[in-house]
């Protein structure tokens, strides 16, 4: 059983990064749980900002009839090979910081990548991926929730959920809200939000996300 956690931020020790981790935790002890050998369980957190690679080109090398390429990214970078990989999971894990309502550029580039090469053109825009593995997506966010549903951000990340459905499965999702960012607010201009308040958040919610993250994880085995 392979499960791999794909992390969207450029940071390796946050909120993010601890919430994909929990949820290949929760994975794991599912899968041992179920009988599964723990030699024949891989679970890996893949950092996207370790590679250099840009999003889609619109070659359509992907999509040309007959060539080596049809189904797969012909594009010769960092994460070439990494997009294999990632093509023979059972379950992969999304992570990305929401930045201006957003996933992060990095995160839209490679799932630009990942997903493009298995849209066939037909009046159905059916899928050939090679897997239809199960997936999740987790975002954290400094706003809290209502500010998040306030400014509808929902309304912009749900859309690669319809994508990443078409693809592959329906993912979990994980909406990780009032996050704490810095390890010291007083060395940061940020009047908009009360260190108090935010180490509060940290000590009642963020334990919850991550529970329900290593929830998530356990559920796609």
């Amino acid at each position: 059983m392979k499960i791999y956690a794909i992390n969207g931020s450029p940071r390796k020790n946050k909120n993010t990064v601890t919430l994909l981790q929990k949820a290949l935790d929760g994975a794991k002890e599912a899968a041992l749980a179920k009988g599964i050998a723990e030699k024949d369980i891989e679970t890996e957190m893949i950092h996207l900002y370790d590679h250099q690679y840009t999003g889609c080109r619109s070659c359509f090398a992907c999509k040309r009839l007959g060539s080596l390429s049809y189904g797969k990214c012909a594009i010769r970078d960092d994460i070439y090979e990494l997009l294999d990989k990632c093509s023979q999971a059972d379950a992969l894990i999304f992570g990305s910081p929401v930045y201006f309502a957003d996933i992060s550029g990095q995160m839209k580039s490679f799932l630009e990548r990942l997903l493009f090469q298995y849209f066939v053109y037909d009046m159905d825009y059916s899928s050939i991926a090679p897997k239809k593995m199960k997936t999740a997506f987790i975002y954290s966010m400094n706003v809290p929730e209502a500010t998040m549903k306030e400014l509808d951000y929902l309304s912009v990340l749900t859309k690669m959920h319809f994508f990443i459905e078409k693809v592959f499965t329906k993912p979990e999702v994980l909406y990780a809200c009032d996050t704490y960012q810095f390890d010291d607010y007083s060395k940061y201009k940020v009047e908009c939000f009360n260190e108090a308040d935010k180490a509060k958040a940290r000590d009642t919610l963020f334990p919850t996300y991550c529970q329900n993250a290593f929830d998530i994880g356990a559920k796609l085995v």
